[in-house]
């Protein structure tokens, strides 16, 4: 599995691509996340997508996890977007990483369960067809939280195994999911239901802490922990799951830590390196 840094999950807002890789380099990870629209930039200005390559490669530092840069449950936004996104993915899969990802949230204030259902299927299905056409794929995240899932009217989905069959309703074979640790604990998720999961189906994974103190359904959302930092998530056991499942992937922390968050704001390698020990630490453990 690679380490994965994720920037903007530990505070660092402000660094261009060529700046996050050299501080994943700098921090000792394997991979780190990207923005497909700065690689068309990078790529665009410096005479193709070699150019990307070579700035990742000549840092030692991998392409890890890549949003799907469509705003997919937005009418007015996302037929554009569709029209550009073939090209945007071709660039993942020729870094050699085709899954994005995209997340949906579990609830609104307008539709009941079936019909909110019916309405995310008939907004990714155009979107994973794009994708398949040029051999990517792309991974929702469920999100859990009951503190967040009771501002809304009507519940989602918000567990792994509904997702990843929403996933496999879509229909075009190239939808699976991003699985957080987070919000399998914050959702009751059992070790147990790892086993639904393929290989194939994961596109992405998010590690991370809970903090001490709280049942699992007063947690919140945005208040979270280094990997391992509290022992209250069963990460070890869920990775141990998806590394049988043959994962090899990007893990990317995102701990929504204020701690972190103000190393960050003042010494950024520093925020970067206990991030990257923490994974590691989760990694060496399975």
């Amino acid at each position: 599995m690679l380490n994965t840094l994720m920037a903007g999950a530990i505070g660092i807002k402000d660094l261009d691509l060529e700046g996050q890789i050299k501080l994943a380099a700098a921090a000792g990870f394997d991979a780190v996340n990207f923005n497909v629209t700065d690689v068309k930039a990078l790529a665009d200005a410096n005479g193709g997508i070699d150019y990307v390559k070579d700035l990742f490669a000549s840092n030692g530092v991998q392409p890890g996890g890549w949003g799907v840069p469509v705003n997919i449950g937005d009418d007015e936004k996302r037929p554009g977007q569709l029209e550009s996104l073939a090209e945007l993915a071709s660039l993942a899969v020729a870094l050699g990483r085709p899954g994005g990802t995209s997340g949906i949230m579990p609830g609104n204030n307008e539709r009941e369960y079936d019909a909110e259902y019916a309405f995310w299927l008939e907004r990714y299905r155009p979107v994973a067809e794009v994708l398949k056409s040029v051999g990517a794929s792309i991974g929702i995240e469920f999100i859990a939280p009951k503190t967040l899932r009771n501002r809304f009217k009507y519940e989602f989905i918000y567990d792994m195994p509904r997702m990843l069959a929403f996933g496999k309703d879509v229909g075009t074979g190239n939808v699976g999911v991003l699985f957080d640790v987070w919000h399998h604990y914050t959702a009751h998720g059992t070790i147990e239901e790892l086993d639904l999961l393929t290989k194939d189906d994961v596109i992405l994974v998010h590690v991370n802490d809970a903090p001490k103190g709280l049942e699992i359904d007063e947690q919140q959302d945005l208040s979270r922990t280094l990997p391992m930092e509290t022992g209250v998530i069963p990460a070890v056991e869920y990775m141990r799951k998806l590394k049988a499942l043959g994962y090899d992937g990007p893990v990317a922390a995102e701990p929504f830590s204020a701690r972190i968050n103000d190393i960050a704001a003042s010494d950024p390698l520093a925020a970067a390196k206990e991030t990257q020990q923490a994974t590691q630490k989760l990694l060496d453990a399975l």
